[in-house]
């Protein structure tokens, strides 16, 4: 959504999305560290007014997040507040109950500035919520409550983007694929099977969500995005059950050694 801009100086944007499952399952699935953990990144959160709420994005800390949390109403709100980007970012976090045993969430991000400078930004990180609401929606749907364990991979191709994301999904046979069809890796690459729950959009084709079978219940994020000439192509995995993270770690070493071979690092 675009950037909301007040009088004030106040500005905004907002992404929200309807799940199934009780205020209760909601909650767990946005305002805990392992619920967050389940389709967003590596998470911890400290459940009270003046608690830190930490998300790792990638190794080390200077990859990491780190918000203060400033208002706790389970299970319908909660907010932190955090100070990169343009000073201190507010986001705010609603749970709405609906009929039919579902609910809205919904996030917002509000800032003070009296220029543009971060706007294109705050606007991007609405197209990114709508990647990760799809993963929430399947997670409440089909794994609530489920014991987690995640990895992403990425490796680096040279621009255009049409052609390193062919260089990704054609040696794994998932080229052309539609929703609702049975899919599974070749061999000779990790393991992958299941159903494809998304497969891109006219505006945005390098995109693929699949609800897995194998190596274990869960899902897989294939994506791509341009940035400074290059192109940045990620493998994100959500395995859940008892056995997650054993089958993860295997996994992840299998799946980092196939994108080393073909692309650059990250």
């Amino acid at each position: 959504m675009p950037v909301k801009k007040e009088p004030s100086g106040r500005r905004s944007v907002q992404a929200e999305v309807e799940v199934p499952g009780t205020p209760e399952a909601v909650w767990q699935a946005i305002a805990t560290g392992p619920g967050i953990s389940s389709w967003f990144v590596p998470t911890e959160v400290e459940t009270q007014v003046g608690g830190k709420a930490v998300s790792h994005f990638g190794p080390g800390s200077s990859m990491d997040s780190v918000a203060t949390i400033t208002a706790w109403e389970p299970p319908h709100r909660f907010s932190a507040q955090t100070t990169e980007g343009p000073g201190a970012v507010a986001t705010e976090w609603i749970v709405e109950a609906r009929g039919g045993g579902t609910c809205v969430v919904r996030v917002v991000h509000s800032w003070f500035a009296s220029t543009d400078d971060w706007d294109d930004q705050f606007e991007g990180h609405t197209h990114g919520w709508a990647a990760f609401f799809r993963i929430l929606r399947l997670y409440l749907m089909h794994f609530s409550g489920q014991r987690c364990a995640s990895f992403q991979v990425m490796g680096v191709a040279p621009e255009p983007k049409a052609a390193a994301w062919d260089a990704l999904v054609r040696p794994l046979g998932l080229a052309g694929v539609a929703v609702g069809g049975q899919v599974r890796t070749v061999s000779g690459s990790p393991p992958l099977q299941g159903v494809v729950e998304r497969a891109g959009e006219p505006a945005w084709p390098e995109d693929l969500l699949l609800r897995l079978d194998a190596p274990a219940p869960g899902l897989a994020h294939l994506a791509s995005f341009a940035m400074g000439g290059k192109v940045y192509l990620t493998i994100r995995c959500f395995l859940y059950g008892e056995q997650a993270p054993q089958t993860a770690a295997s996994a992840e070493k299998a799946w980092q050694a196939w994108i080393s071979q073909r692309f650059a690092a990250s």
